[in-house]
């Protein structure tokens, strides 16, 4: 794994309410507030590839659980577009 895909996944592994709602912003992404803050306490702490498919894919189920299906999509297509 490359230097900034352990930056990446740090960061994701790290991520705030506040800044999940930032960059779901900047690509246009829908997230409510209580969603995100699910999101980031499910996330804070996790050691996860999101370049890696399997392990993405198995987060986002999880994430379904916490926060719905539809914020699971959302966050896939969040991190879809940081790994571009």
């Amino acid at each position: 794994m490359n230097i900034f895909e352990n930056i990446i996944n740090h960061k994701v592994s790290n991520i705030t309410a506040d800044e999940l709602l930032k960059y779901a912003k900047q690509f246009n992404i829908s997230v409510k507030k209580a969603e995100a803050e699910q999101i980031a306490q499910y996330l804070r702490g996790k050691k996860v590839n999101i370049f890696n498919d399997s392990e993405r894919t198995k987060l986002i189920k999880e994430i379904a659980k916490v926060a719905g299906a539809d914020t699971a999509k959302s966050v896939n297509k969040l991190f879809l577009m940081f790994t571009k």
